[in-house]
């Protein structure tokens, strides 16, 4: 295999968002009771790519991905490619409008995590590495401390985040109104074990987000950048 998937993120067990196929970490606060610091970003709308020295990869990594809306990701990835060594970035892809279109964005490939051999990296060298290949990363919401913090303030926390509209000025492509976010990941900021993964990021994801069917991949539209709608 030319690349190991993203690990499945668990969700809260105050997560709306669930489907029959997700799981749910009940244990989180005993979890999140190891970590000493976590990080709170949006949860983008879009696909998961992975750039590494292989090629550009969707969800699956089964092989690398050939679809039309990675067109961009992979040009950006050739110029890159022989620089990654064993760095592997993950972002979200939103070349293709999903069930959110996004009118503030000024890049399509967002970075939310980095991974070298069995390691996740920090949530600072992740910015690091995207700040290296000019990438954005997902947006930052909010750095915690969880010495003093009790469970019943990080649920405050995520679901006043997640009731906020997105960062991107967020709106639902069937009513074309203003929406909230699609979630909310929260991960510890230090790096930590490949096989530690689902006892260190966790998410939110609101009710009813998905809009799209099987079949949007036929009809799919291109989000046009912020500059483009001045």
């Amino acid at each position: 295999m030319l690349s190991q998937k993203y690990g499945r993120t668990y969700h809260f067990p105050f997560s709306p968002g669930t489907t029959s196929d997700d799981r749910i970490n009940h244990t989180y606060w005993n979890d999140i009771q190891q970590i000493e610091t976590i990080v709170h970003t949006e949860k983008l709308d879009g696909e998961n790519n992975c750039l590494n020295r292989f090629g550009v990869f969707a969800r699956s990594h089964a092989a690398p991905t050939t679809s039309a809306w990675t067109n961009q990701i992979r040009e950006r990835w050739q110029l890159i490619k022989q620089d990654l060594g064993d760095i592997e970035i993950f972002g979200e892809n939103l070349y293709a409008i999903h069930s959110i279109e996004y009118k503030q964005i000024e890049s399509y490939f967002y970075v939310f995590a980095v991974r070298c051999l069995d390691k996740w990296l920090s949530w600072e060298e992740v910015k690091f590495y995207a700040s290296i290949f000019d990438f954005p990363t997902v947006p930052e919401l909010k750095i915690e401390s969880v010495t003093n913090l009790s469970q019943q303030t990080l649920q405050e926390q995520v679901l006043s985040l997640a009731q906020e509209c997105s960062v991107f000025e967020s709106t639902d492509i069937l009513t074309e109104n203003s929406c909230t976010r699609e979630g909310i990941v929260t991960r510890n900021t230090e790096e930590y074990l490949t096989d530690q993964f689902p006892r260190n990021v966790f998410k939110y994801v609101r009710k009813g987000h998905v809009k799209t069917n099987e079949h949007w991949t036929r009809n799919w539209q291109r989000a046009k950048l912020i500059w483009e709608k001045r």
